[in-house]
Formats: C-alpha cells, structure tokens, sequence
C-alpha cells in the first residue's frame, strides 16, 4: 500500500452495497478500523468456552464419577453438535445475514455455561458440550464471515487475519482461564463459567451494535437446501480442498495436543496441576496466534507451505517427546502444533476471502471447518482408543506418525498447485 492512503481508505466499510453481498447495506456505510476488531470478539468468546471445560473433567469424574470411556463420548457430543450446527448454520447466516445466527448461537453458548456450573450428572455434560459445539459451528461460519462484512473488500486479509486470531486465541485462553481459576476461586467449576458468562454477554453487545449489512433477498442465494453440506461457488473448490490440505492436519495436531498433553505433563514432571496443563495449552495456541501476525505480509503459498511443514515436525517432535520423556520437546512439539494450525487456518482463509464472493462466504468458512474439524474428531479418538490398547507410547507413534504423512501430502500439494495460491500482484 503507498504512503498516501486516502481518509476514505483508512475506514471500513459496514458492507458491500453490490449483488453479491449476504444483503446489501441501504446507502454506502463505513465504521472505524476499531470496529473490525471488536467484530472478532464474539469469535473469541465463544472459543473460550470450547476449551475450557477441558482441565475441569477431572473434578467432574472425581465428583460425579465416570470412566475414560464415558468421557470420550463427552467430547464426542461436542464434534456432533458442531458438525450438526456447520451443516446449516454457513447457509442459513448468508441467506438471512449474520446476525440471526450469532444471537441464537451466543443464548445456546450461555445456556451452556449455566449448565457446566450446575452439572451434576453425565446428561448434563452431554448437553453442555452439545450446546458448545453448535455454538462454535455458528461462530466459525457466521461470526468469521462478519468480521469480512465489517471490514469490506479493502482489508479483506486483515478480516481473514483478525478472525482466524480470535479463534485460536480463544481456544487457548479457555484452557489457560479455567486452569488458573479452578486452582485458586472457591467452587472452581461455577466460577469459571460465571466469569466465561460475562465474556459472552459482552459479545452479545458486541453483535446487537455491530455495523453489519442489511439482509436483502437474493435469488442467487436463496436456492438450494438449508440443510446441506456446506461447499464453495463453482470454481473455489480448489481453494477449498488447499486450504483443508494443510488447516486439517494443523488442527487435529493441536486437539491431539490439547488432549495428551495433561498425561504426558503428568508422566514426565509428576504434577497434574491444572495450572500447568492450561498453560501449555495457552502457550500453543499462543504461537498460533502471533505466527499469523508474523506471516501476514507472506504470500499465501508461502504461508500454507510453512504451516504444512510446522505440522510435520510438531508431531516428530511429539513422537520424539514421548520416547525420550523430554519436556523440553514436548513443549517444541506443541509450539509447531499451534504454528501449524495457526498459518494453516489463516492461509485457507485468506483463500477463501479473495477467491468466494460474500454472498457464498458463510457457508465456505463452513466448509473449511468441516473438513478441518471431520479429521481433527476422528484421529485423535482413534488414537486414544489405540493407546488404551497398545500404550500411551505406542499410540503417539502411531498418530504421529499418520499426521506426519497428511502434513507432508498437504504441503507437496500446495507446492504442485501454483495458480490458486498465488497472490495478485496489486
């Protein structure tokens, strides 16, 4: 961008006022840059809510008193509603806009709360992280959608940057969030959800007040099912599958991450310190956060190839980790985790927002999700239930072992594939 940036370019524009907008906004309206970040908050919130259940599960086996087995089908209601709430919720936000989505989406994520700070039985987990889940499809397919609406066509990669943050920003300070508090407030599993409640009620504001185009019927939108698969316009499906080449592998390194780590920390420093656990998570997902502002000036291509090969060598990390019981390379192995996921998501969104127009936006964020999140439920499940049987060792390798091929077949892809990953020269 040159030097003399024009006032009118320094602002962001509400919504594009053309056909292919999820509604067309009455008149030209703009709002301040400030506007574009605020528009991720509801991104974050809800993220920190989809992790930070994760070092409480412990207190609930103690107190309600459940096995492992029990406590995998917990976190399989998760994946299902999130799955269940990607099938409809991309389509539904660019059909009758964002804000229909979110609000509803935001209600189940309270409810949620309300229910993790009462549970009392297993039905109530499974309902909590139901409800969790179809909150988390909403926000990553119309909550990362109106962060692009907010932030118009002139900053289309700042939307795809800003929004790719919040989630993994969330999903790092939940961990961490729960941790400390569980460790240090009295009635730790009320508390950290009274304190996660207000997170969203702000993001609930943040939405009512947000500066978003006003939905317009459209006959180029509205055909079709509401309930499908969610997918991309006719030639983006290449956009689509290079982004979920590298994003998937990234983000199943990082739940397999998340969910060995507590046992790894306990094998190899004696402490299960809930503290020490949400930090390794918030660490990782740390780096998944500050690597997109690190690569943001890189080319796409450039981009999605490092997130490719910092996957790869996350999980020969993880693999080397739990055979030589290094805490040093664990610590390596979820610091490239989180790199991974974190230029993966940002690369295959910002081939989404340059190549999808915005009508079609919601359901591809959608689209990318569900393929990132099919892989990153199944693995890391079959992993466990192939540690249970071999070993924690044994199953590592294993897993570590199959990611580490997918990584390497998603970056050979992006490698092989020139014209979709590569940047205009404006």
């Amino acid at each position: 961008m040159s030097g003399t940036r024009t006032a009118a370019q320094d602002t962001i524009r509400g919504g594009e006022g053309a056909a292919g907008s999820p509604g067309a906004a009455e008149g030209a309206r703009t709002a301040p840059l400030w506007w574009v970040w605020l528009a991720a908050w509801p991104v974050t919130a809800v993220f920190v809510l989809s992790n930070a259940a994760t070092p409480l599960y412990v207190l609930w086996q103690r107190d309600i008193g459940f096995s492992k087995g029990t406590l995998t089908v917990v976190f399989a209601f998760y994946i299902v509603g999130l799955l269940g709430s990607l099938l409809v919720s991309g389509v539904v936000s660019d059909r009758v806009g964002r804000r229909p989505v979110l609000l509803p989406a935001l209600g189940l994520a309270l409810a949620a709360c309300l229910i993790f700070a009462t549970a009392g039985s297993v039905a109530a987990l499974l309902v909590a992280r139901l409800f969790t889940g179809v909150a988390v499809g909403a926000v990553v397919s119309a909550g990362m959608a109106a962060v692009t609406d907010v932030a118009g066509p002139e900053r289309r990669r700042l939307a795809a940057l800003l929004a790719s943050c919040a989630m993994v920003f969330g999903a790092g300070l939940g961990p961490l969030l729960a941790g400390v508090l569980s460790e240090t407030a009295p009635a730790p599993t009320g508390t950290v959800f009274v304190v996660e409640a207000v997170l969203l009620a702000g993001a609930v504001v943040a939405v009512l007040r947000m500066p978003l185009p006003r939905p317009v019927a459209r006959t180029s939108v509205a055909r079709g099912s509401w309930l499908r698969v969610p997918g991309v316009p006719r030639g983006s499906g290449r956009r689509l599958a290079l982004g979920i080449a590298v994003f998937a592998p990234g983000i199943t390194a990082t739940s397999f991450v998340l969910s060995l780590g507590p046992s790894l920390l306990a094998g190899l420093l004696g402490t299960t310190s809930r503290i020490v656990a949400g930090g390794m998570a918030f660490v990782m997902f740390l780096a998944a956060t500050g690597v997109q502002f690190a690569v943001r000036r890189l080319r796409r291509r450039t981009v999605l190839t490092a997130g490719a090969a910092s996957t790869t060598l996350a999980m020969a990390a993880l693999i080397v980790a739990v055979h030589t019981a290094s805490v040093p390379v664990l610590l390596a192995a979820a610091l490239l985790a989180g790199a991974g996921q974190g230029m993966g998501q940002l690369g295959g969104l910002s081939l989404l927002n340059a190549g999808v127009p915005p009508r079609r936006l919601a359901e591809a964020n959608a689209a990318l999700n569900v393929g990132g999140y099919l892989l990153a439920g199944v693995l890391p499940v079959s992993a466990g239930y192939l540690s249970d049987a071999v070993g924690l060792t044994g199953g590592a390798t294993v897993f570590g072992a199959v990611l580490m091929g997918l990584a390497v077949v998603g970056g050979l892809v992006v490698l092989a594939t020139r014209r979709e990953v590569t940047d205009p020269a404006a």
